[in-house]
């Protein structure tokens, strides 16, 4: 990975209007930003469950709408490609309340594919899960060597058939993305178990001590979220995308330990973390086997030295420095 500015693999010509839903959240804000930014016609859905209202660019045309709501089908009318971003998907969550887990992941998720058919929408491109590969015991992960095992995991494995079905049947092309450890400006710190990039970063800023799970040696492939969006961008316009599915990492993987040296380095922290036991169902080590991204020209671009720089930078003047925003339907 390079760690100059961010770069743009293609523009999404031809496309001038988007929905996304989970716009609230980390990928999906991000996301809608950068589309918003290039002259798109940007429509966001989000409950506010786990998104936040102030991470919505202004001018999306946001809706507070549940996406298994069927007063929400008008929306996709216009649309071209639909990313779909929405999802329960902290683990310990999920485990602890599998009916609504599968309800909003597997039901939400056909009902984006239902609305997506009505509308004639181009493309749906929706996000998978590297959990697919929890149980899996060769790395790099390849695409097809799946074992999912966690409630969340099975949703997600749930939700792949129904879009196999839906491109069988209703003639609708999709994408699968399965996301590593996405990290970035907006990444959701909010959470029962917080991403340990967010997690860190904020700790060691408000002067208190982080907490690592296990001894700190599991090893994490992380992938900075505007690589993350270069691929959305590049699956709405290529069509060699269609019907399949992409890891979306580095392809490399780092020690959650390291992580933790280089925020506090970078912050100029000297406290040290406090440990607890391991969290239920965590691989060793995760690593994505990105060939497949690779070959449609893809890269990661953003070096982790970088992205943390970046993700420190946010979260020090847009919750540091300012009161937290907060979902207005917790």
């Amino acid at each position: 990975m390079t760690s100059g500015r961010r770069a743009t693999v293609v523009s999404v010509a031809g496309v001038r209007s988007v929905l996304i839903t989970g716009v609230a959240g980390f990928i999906g804000s991000n996301l809608a930003e950068r589309l918003v930014a290039d002259g798109h016609r940007v429509v966001g859905l989000d409950n506010l469950a786990y998104g936040v209202i102030e991470q919505v660019p202004d001018r999306v045309e946001f809706h507070a709408l549940d996406i298994r709501d069927p007063g929400t089908y008008r929306l996709y009318d216009g649309i071209d490609v639909v990313f779909h971003l929405a999802a329960k998907n902290c683990i310990p969550d999920c485990q602890a309340d599998p009916l609504d887990t599968f309800d909003i992941n597997v039901r939400g998720t056909v009902h984006v594919f239902e609305a997506s058919r009505h509308a004639r929408v181009r493309k749906v491109v929706y996000a998978e899960s590297a959990a697919l590969y929890e149980g899996a015991t060769t790395l790099p992960s390849r695409e097809a060597d799946t074992s999912p095992q966690s409630f969340y995991a099975l949703s997600k494995a749930a939700a792949r058939l129904a879009a196999h079905g839906f491109e069988r049947y209703a003639n609708l092309k999709t994408t699968a993305l399965r996301y590593f450890c996405v990290y970035g400006p907006r990444q959701d710190y909010r959470r029962t178990v917080p991403p340990v990039m967010s997690a860190f970063i904020l700790k060691l800023l408000r002067g208190e001590q982080p907490v690592i799970y296990g001894t700190g040696e599991k090893r994490r492939d992380f992938v900075y979220v505007d690589d993350v969006n270069d691929f959305h961008v590049l699956c709405a316009v290529d069509g060699r995308t269609d019907g399949a599915t992409y890891n979306l990492g580095s392809g490399t993987s780092h020690s959650v330990r390291e992580i933790f040296d280089r925020v506090a380095r970078l912050v100029g922290s000297g406290l040290t973390p406090r440990h607890e036991g391991n969290l239920p169902g965590e691989a060793e080590e995760t690593r994505a086997d990105i060939t497949r991204a690779r070959a449609l020209g893809w890269a990661p671009r953003i070096d982790l030295e970088t992205g943390l720089k970046r993700s420190i930078a946010y979260i020090r003047e847009h919750v540091i420095d300012r009161p937290a925003a907060v979902s207005s339907a917790r």
